[in-house]
């Protein structure tokens, strides 16, 4: 249904398109009849208002300007992937996109400590599927720390995990222990602080993580010029590393490590 089938095309053949973007259940969705869906929604009172996951800056804009033109309600939200190792969207168009000044649609970032590898608790101790020692494999994978040691999520997530992904979580985390913070808070307040960001959803699996979290989002007092400058440099130095390998076989035609496809 539109209400579930996310489309990113406002003309496609639905008889005749073979693009990866095809969807078997039912085949893609117009921006039209996305935006349309939603507003009935809205009219049935079972949404207030509605927002995109994961799409690029055309999708984006297209959905909101396709809404205006039918007179309908835009996406008041954009929900992405945003952390020190995955800066994508402050440089992909998005955050012009997502600006006051055009779209106006507030993004709220997701996955801010990295799946957990911004807290640190995987550097000393590596995830799971990670670990050359299968007796620590087993004691990991049964007293799980979070998602990364999970067999599931641990495939999945990989990509946080990546050789040039640790290199910069070991150099970010530096800066945190030279400023006298942990790289939690480092990573959290970092993200208060970037434009692009209107709220960042953070998950926490005890009480105290919560308290932590609301204690760091509450701070008035930014981070410093010199700390957000160390920053930069490290990410000019590793700009994405999350999608970086150096693990790249010659008969992979075309494929990342994770079997994503390469333009």
């Amino acid at each position: 249904s539109p209400q579930s089938n996310w489309g990113q095309s406002l003309a496609y053949n639905i008889d005749a398109d073979k693009s990866p973007y095809w969807r078997g259940m039912g085949g893609p969705t117009s921006f039209e009849e996305l935006c349309l869906a939603m507003q009935e929604l809205i009219d049935e009172g079972k949404i207030r208002g509605w927002g995109m996951c994961n799409d690029n800056a055309y999708g984006l804009t297209a959905c909101t300007r396709t809404a205006k033109a039918l007179g309908v309600t835009p996406p008041c939200s954009i929900q992405g992937d945003f952390s020190l190792i995955d800066r994508k969207s402050e440089e992909n168009g998005v955050a012009e996109a997502a600006s006051p000044y055009n779209e106006n649609v507030g993004f709220m970032s997701y996955n801010a400590l990295a799946g957990g590898m911004l807290t640190g608790k995987y550097m000393d101790f590596p995830a799971a599927l990670d670990n050359l020692d299968r007796a620590k494999i087993t004691e990991a994978m049964e007293n799980p720390r979070g998602r990364m040691d999970e067999f599931g999520w641990g495939r999945t997530l990989y990509r946080y995990r990546s050789e040039a992904a640790q290199e910069a979580i070991a150099d970010y985390a530096k800066v945190a222990k030279d400023a006298g913070i942990s790289l939690t808070e480092l990573s959290l307040r970092w993200c208060r602080q970037r434009s692009l960001i209107t709220t960042t959803l953070v998950g926490h699996s005890n009480m105290d993580q919560l308290k932590q979290s609301v204690d760091y989002f509450t701070r008035t007092e930014p981070l410093s010029d010199k700390i957000m400058w160390e920053i930069d440099r490290i990410h000019m130095r590793n700009r994405l590393p999350i999608f970086s390998s150096n693990h790249v076989g010659k008969e992979w035609y075309g494929e990342g490590e994770i079997g994503e496809t390469i333009p």
